[in-house]
């Protein structure tokens, strides 16, 4: 199935947008492993066919994604963007007298100067702290030089914004550092949350804010945040040639024989250890030559290595840490079953989930999740449910699926990927655009 066509916009929505050249993208981009990061890449090149003459994308020196411990995919095989698309990472601003905030005077720097040199520009900020608060900072210091300034600012919220941030500074009691990230949100021209979940962290999160306060962040959010699912690039996964499926599963020692699949980030949030105790539990794999394939970087790394290799099943689990974007696509085709066990914790929930949506996409067997979070917005009524930590309910779910006749499981696996389509990245920047039209020209636009 090939990918939806480019959507175009209406007469009216291009008359108010025909003057904005440039879109300045501000994310923690690659080579971070990350689904925003991959969302940012989406946008930006569809951007590049809806039309914009320039795009940046504004992220981090790799130095400091480094020391930041997050995970990064290999340097060397992190796949280029379009001609186009201009990738900077603005060096820091003082010296070791400045003990933080260096790097992020640097970000605010140069947005400045994109702001004030007379291109007009649409910002979009992906995650609130600390890319949307730097937005907001540079908006209002490139207004205060009195040069002219023609720049519209959207920030998308997505779900560590809350968790990570604003739900924790109200669990502390810290309403300056909440209020803080709130009014950079709010102050955003068009204000979007990748999930109706995540929206509603917001609204409840502002309230408690407000309640003890006497602010009125939670009407706000409620009125002003509108949902923008994440943005995919569905023909990269929808036509994916099987000549290529075969070679990387040749090369990763997995041709011959049917595999589980699990294809994201390695943390505790992810529920791995229970995919790999279901693994074990169920009656599909504890005999025969079903494997267990899990992919992936993150804090859990040794853990999860060391489970693998004590596990009864140790031979036939591997764990793959250098998986990259072009081998993604093969190893979902080729799996008969995606699982992603993932599981609410006070650091981070899952608000959509869009590894699982990139395998719906993918094909490759039936997809089977928890209900955490955002993800049945993600998948609708197109996968398998596992009840959250519960490795008993994994081996029961995988049984079911591995029992499925090939027939059977090209069902699920057509009906995921049709839901999936919606999530294409022409159409999402078409629907963010839509609201800046709106913005610029007023209401009647967005009718």
């Amino acid at each position: 199935m090939s990918a939806p066509v480019l959507t175009t916009l209406s007469a009216a929505e291009h008359e108010a947008l025909n003057r904005y050249r440039r879109l300045v993208i501000v994310v923690r981009a690659d080579p971070v492993i990350c689904g925003h990061s991959v969302e940012a890449r989406n946008l930006a090149e569809a951007a590049l066919l809806q039309g914009f003459e320039e795009v940046t994308i504004l992220t981090w020196p790799i130095d400091r994604l480094e020391a930041a411990g997050l995970p990064l995919k290999p340097l060397e095989r992190v796949m280029p963007y379009s001609p186009g698309i201009t990738v900077e990472r603005p060096d820091p601003v003082g010296d070791y007298r400045v003990p933080d905030g260096r790097w992020q005077a640097g970000l605010v720097g140069r947005l400045v100067e994109l702001f004030t040199d007379g291109v007009p520009t649409v910002c979009l900020s992906l995650y609130l702290s600390p890319h949307t608060l730097a937005v907001t900072e540079a908006v209002d210091a490139a207004r205060r030089t009195g040069l002219p300034v023609d720049v519209v600012t959207v920030a998308e919220a997505v779900g560590s914004d809350i968790t990570n941030v604003v739900r924790t500074c109200v669990q502390q009691g810290r309403f300056g550092a909440a209020a803080h990230v709130l009014t950079s949100y709010l102050a955003s021209d068009v204000v979007v949350a990748v999930s109706e979940y995540t929206k509603e962290l917001i609204v409840s999160s502002a309230a408690e804010i407000d309640a003890r306060h006497g602010t009125t962040f939670a009407t706000q959010a409620q009125a002003r945040v509108a949902i923008s699912y994440p943005a995919l690039d569905t023909a990269s996964y929808t036509g994916t040639d099987e000549a290529d499926v075969a070679a990387v599963l040749e090369r990763r020692g997995l041709a011959g024989a049917p595999y589980v699949l699990f294809l994201s980030r390695l943390t505790e949030a992810k529920g791995v250890p229970d995919l790999i105790a279901g693994f074990e539990r169920s009656e599909a794999t504890a005999t025969g030559d079903v494997r267990l394939v899990i992919a992936g970087r993150g804090p859990q790394e040794e853990e999860i290595r060391a489970m693998a290799a004590a596990s009864p099943l140790a031979d036939r689990i591997q764990v793959l840490t250098d998986v990259d974007d072009a081998e993604k696509p093969a190893l979902m085709q080729g799996a008969v079953a995606f699982v992603l066990p993932t599981l609410p914790r006070p650091e981070f929930v899952e608000t959509f989930g869009i590894a699982v949506v990139e395998k719906m996409l993918a094909g490759g067997g039936v997809v089977a999740t928890t209900t955490t979070g955002g993800v049945p917005e993600a998948v609708g009524d197109t996968a398998k449910t596992v009840e959250i930590s519960d490795p008993d309910s994994i081996a029961q779910v995988l049984t079911e699926i591995l029992a499925m006749t090939p027939e059977q499981r090209a069902a699920w696996e057509e009906r995921a990927r049709t839901y999936a389509l919606q999530f294409d990245r022409a159409e999402v920047l078409r629907r963010i655009l839509v609201q800046v039209a709106a913005q610029v020209e007023g209401p009647a636009v967005a009718a």
